[in-house]
């Protein structure tokens, strides 16, 4: 180990440390070592750790510190993350938003995070064009294009002069990281305050997941998206290079991969289907790979065995919360026998499973995951009923995070998920999981993929209702009735379908979840608009 490595290793083991100090050592070391490429875009440390000086200081100078926040708004982009990472630096806390949000939303989130600054880029500055004016906010274009308003300017002539250096700023364990906000996919989307001994927490753990200073990493999903944050935080804190992609594209992931010679990769479930179903996926070199991660959805045994058997390197599917309160690490590739569950606790992190009534219950027990660990969010920014009714407390009055999902440890103390509680569906008292019903669909072989959720019924108080994308090649008689009847002939009596729906694609959020509320919602439309047509 170099002296370089020793003094990274030596700040990741110390209790408290920041991410910009990882930085700044990286650029007194390595200082033409690319920190991010983007097409034919480049950074190296050295210019990084600048900019993020100059940024740090103009927002000194604007009177904003820790305690402050502004947000950002933009696609993926370079400039994007040294926004990002200045902000850090003056220990001012980052609010990410999706751009595909609408702009309402969009605006709700603005204010919620009480930013002072919203960094936008030409197509989300169009896109908020109807509420922009009123917003109490400045807004700055990251990108020299947008023409937001007023009251907006462009990044450069916002920033001080180069070679400004910034005061250092006074960043606690509990100063406010980011505040992510929540998909909203099960209703207005809540702003999670991820403290900043959250993020040091995640950096210590990448020690053991093979980041190192010659390590790059391939991301294709959102900087807004906290799936994405884990790894991009992870390779900057140990020196690596960054390789970003604006738009996820498998075939250009895959070259991208071989050209560049990537370790690392964080991908959904979605992504890793549409990367193994390249038809000469084989022909591209992907031998450098050391460790590719998934997580955010529900990944199958059979697409992990897929990718173990094709793609080398580790790979490591990876359960958690925005919120924190504990993870789980399945090594698939050290227990291909566990390929059904999401693996065990990580270090440092304690779960329970508990009943409705808050009890909690004994090993091998299904019930609702609460947990906890030394990352937690702080709680949902100004909404502390909604930060109250996510807790769950022990006997002790130790604090845990409930998870909304429903699931066991086995004896070996690997977590089996069945479904999220929200998802479950009670028909005739019975506790249907609709993870169940969907493994036994994509067992079809004319289905590609299928998502279940539970619909209202007189006779059962809820009947589950099935959307099934059939595959391309799929026979003409594989219809809805069809594929109905050869389901509910190998379900339980208790899980039969009541209707299966064909749709052409099943709607997903920018990370690959499925949106299970727009599908119910949609057949629901569908039934009042029948209805209506019947009367």
């Amino acid at each position: 180990m170099t002296s370089y490595e020793k003094e990274v290793h030596a700040l990741l083991a110390q209790s408290f440390g920041t991410l910009s100090d990882l930085i700044r050592l990286h650029a007194a070391h390595r200082p033409t070592h690319p920190a991010f490429i983007l097409g034919d875009e480049k950074i190296d440390y050295l210019g990084l750790d600048s900019m993020m000086d100059r940024i740090a200081a103009t927002l000194q100078r604007d009177g904003l510190g820790p305690g402050d926040s502004i947000a950002i708004c933009a696609g993926t982009s370079i400039e994007y993350a040294m926004v990002y990472l200045g902000s850090l630096r003056a220990g001012v806390a980052v609010a990410p938003l999706p751009p595909s949000s609408a702009p309402e939303a969009l605006a709700g989130m603005i204010r919620d995070s009480d930013a002072r600054l919203l960094f936008v880029d030409g197509d989300s500055a169009a896109a908020l064009q109807s509420v922009l004016p009123r917003l109490p906010v400045r807004v700055i274009s990251i990108d020299g294009t947008a023409d937001a308003g007023k009251n907006a300017s462009g990044l450069q002539a916002w920033l001080d002069a180069p070679g400004t250096v910034p005061a250092k700023a006074e960043i606690l364990p509990g100063t406010a990281f980011n505040i992510i906000y929540s998909s909203g996919t099960t209703g207005v989307p809540k702003g999670i305050v991820q403290p900043c001994s959250l993020r040091w927490a995640q950096l210590q753990r990448s020690v053991g997941l093979e980041y190192s200073a010659n390590a790059v990493t391939l991301l294709s999903t959102p900087l807004y998206s906290n799936t994405t944050l884990v790894s991009f935080f992870s390779t900057l804190g140990m020196g690596g290079s960054v390789l970003l992609m604006e738009k996820f594209d498998a075939r250009t992931y895959l070259e991208l991969a071989q050209r560049h010679r990537v370790t690392h990769t964080m991908l959904v479930p979605v992504q890793y289907q549409r990367l193994m179903a390249v038809p000469d996926f084989g022909r591209y070199d992907l031998s450098s790979y050391r460790m590719k991660f998934c997580t955010s959805a529900p990944c199958s045994s059979a697409l992990k065995q897929d990718v173990l058997a094709r793609w080398p390197g580790g790979l490591v599917e990876l359960y958690g919360m925005t919120e924190g309160g504990g993870s789980c690490q399945l090594f698939a590739h050290l227990h291909p026998g566990k390929l059904h569950t999401v693996g065990q606790p990580t270090p440092g992190s304690e779960f329970r499973v508990i009943d409705e009534q808050g009890v909690e219950l004994p090993a091998g027990e299904t019930g609702e995951i609460v947990g906890r660990s030394g990352g937690m969010m702080t709680g949902y920014h100004k909404q502390p009923q909604k930060t109250a009714e996510a807790e769950w407390h022990d006997a002790a009055g130790v604090r845990f995070i409930r998870t909304g999902d429903i699931g066991r440890f086995d004896a070996d103390g690997f977590l089996t998920l069945m479904d999220r509680k929200k998802d479950m569906i009670i028909s005739g008292g019975f506790n249907i999981y609709p993870s169940d019903l969907e493994a036994v669909l994509r067992e079809h072989t004319a289905v590609e993929d299928a998502a279940v959720v539970g619909v209202a019924s007189e006779r059962w108080g809820e009947t589950p209702v099935a959307f099934v994308v059939c595959r391309e090649d799929a026979d003409e008689s594989a219809d809805s009735t069809a594929i109905l009847s050869w389901a509910n002939e190998r379900l339980g009596k208790m899980q039969r379908l009541s209707a299966v729906e064909l749709v052409d694609v099943l709607p997903r959020s920018a990370i690959g979840k499925v949106l299970k509320r727009e599908l119910r919602d949609r057949y629901l439309e569908s039934a009042k608009r029948e209805a209506k047509q019947a009367a």
